[in-house]
C-alpha cells in the first residue's frame, strides 16, 4: 500500500502495513530516522525497529494535552479505552462506547502535527465480525481522523484484523493481558507463564501474518516479551509491563504524570507529581477567593 505525503514526499515509500520494513530500507542516516521525520506513518516506526531506535507512546484523550505531548516529540498517541476509567470515571474499560470515544478521537487527531494517533477499537465494538470490525475502524478514520486501530486480540480474530487491513487501515495488535478480557483471564494477572508463553508468541505470528504493522505487548514475562519481538521479525512491538525487549513503550499519561493517586503497576514510572500540583493550585484559588486577592484590580475592567 503506498502511503503518501504532501509535505515530505521523500520520507516516505511502499510497504505492506504487516511486513514491517519499507522497501527501499533506508540507512540509518536517512529521512526514516525518527528524529528527521516530519509526519510519523507506520513505515518510520518499522524502520525504528530495522535501525534499533525506540520511540514513545502515550494515551491521550483531548485536544490541549495532544498539542503538549506532539510538541514534546512523543511519536504516538493512543486515544485509548482506558478513556472509560481515566475521562469518564467508569470502573473498568468495558463500558465505554464508540460513540462516546470518537469525539476524544478527534480531538487528539486535530491537534497532532507530527504524532501518529492510535484509536482504541472499544469492547463489543469489532467482535461480532469482521464486517463489524471494519465498520468501526472506518468510522474512528472518517470520523475521528485517526491514523490508525488497536484491536484487543488473539488467533481467533485474525480474519477481523485481515478485514480491516484490506479496508485500507492499519492495525495494532494487543495481545497479552487484554484487559477487555479481564473476567475470563481472571483478573489483572501476568500473562505468558510457563506453556502459556507459546500461545501469546502464536497469536503474535497470526495477527501479523493478517496484516498488523505493530504488537502491543501488556504485562507478560520477559522471556515471553523476547520470543515475541523475534517471532514477528521485522515487526515493531510496543511494550507495556512486556520489559525492554521492544521498540516501542507505552503509559497511561495520567499514570506517569501523576495525576492519578493510589497503588501503581510495577511498570510505572512517574515523572511529576501533578496531583499535587493540582491539588496545590486549586487550594491557592480558594485561599485568594476567600481573603479577596483574587480578584485584584488588574483582573477587572475600567469603564
Amino acid at each position: 500500500m503506498k502511503v503518501m505525503s504532501s509535505t515530505h514526499p521523500t520520507a516516505e515509500t511502499t510497504a505492506p502495513y504487516g511486513s514491517g520494513a519499507s522497501a527501499s530500507a533506508p540507512d540509518r542516516h536517512s529521512d526514516y530516522a525518527l528524529d528527521k521525520v516530519k509526519k510519523i506513518r507506520t513505515v518510520h516506526l518499522a524502520q525504528a525497529k530495522a535501525d534499533g531506535e525506540k520511540f514513545a507512546m502515550l494515551t491521550c484523550y483531548d485536544a490541549l494535552t495532544a498539542a503538549v505531548f506532539d510538541a514534546a516529540g512523543i511519536e504516538t498517541l493512543l486515544v485509548g479505552d482506558s478513556a472509560g476509567n481515566n475521562v469518564l470515571g467508569h470502573e473498568s474499560t468495558l463500558t465505554i462506547t464508540v460513540d462516546q470515544m470518537i469525539p476524544l478521537v478527534a480531538a487528539v487527531s486535530s491537534a497532532t502535527k507530527r504524532a501518529f494517533v492510535i484509536a482504541d477499537m472499544p469492547f463489543g465494538s469489532y467482535q461480532i465480525s469482521p464486517a463489524q470490525a471494519v465498520e468501526t475502524a472506518v468510522r474512528f478514520m472518517k470520523e475521528g481522523g485517526a491514523h490508525a486501530v488497536k484491536m484487543e486480540a488473539s488467533a481467533y480474530y485474525a480474519e477481523h484484523v485481515r478485514a480491516v487491513v484490506n479496508a485500507g487501515i492499519p492495525v495494532v495488535a494487543h495481545i497479552g493481558f487484554t484487559p477487555q478480557a479481564e473476567h475470563a483471564l481472571g483478573g489483572f494477572r501476568i500473562q505468558g507463564r510457563g506453556d502459556a508463553s507459546a500461545h501469546v508468541v502464536e497469536d503474535a505470528k497470526a495477527l501479523v501474518e493478517a496484516g498488523a504493522f505493530c504488537v502491543l505487548l501488556e504485562m507478560t514475562t520477559n522471556d515471553t516479551a523476547a520470543a515475541v519481538n523475534q517471532a514477528i521479525g521485522p515487526v515493531p512491538m510496543v511494550s507495556i509491563g512486556a520489559g525492554s525487549d521492544a521498540t516501542g513503550f507505552v503509559l497511561v499519561w495520567q499514570d506517569m504524570m501523576g495525576l492519578r493517586e493510589g497503588k501503581m503497576a510495577r511498570f510505572v514510572k512517574q515523572y511529576a507529581n501533578l496531583h499535587k500540583i493540582f491539588s496545590d493550585a486549586a487550594r491557592a484559588y480558594q485561599d485568594d477567593i476567600r481573603s479577596g486577592a483574587y480578584p485584584a484590580p488588574e483582573h477587572s475592567f475600567e469603564v
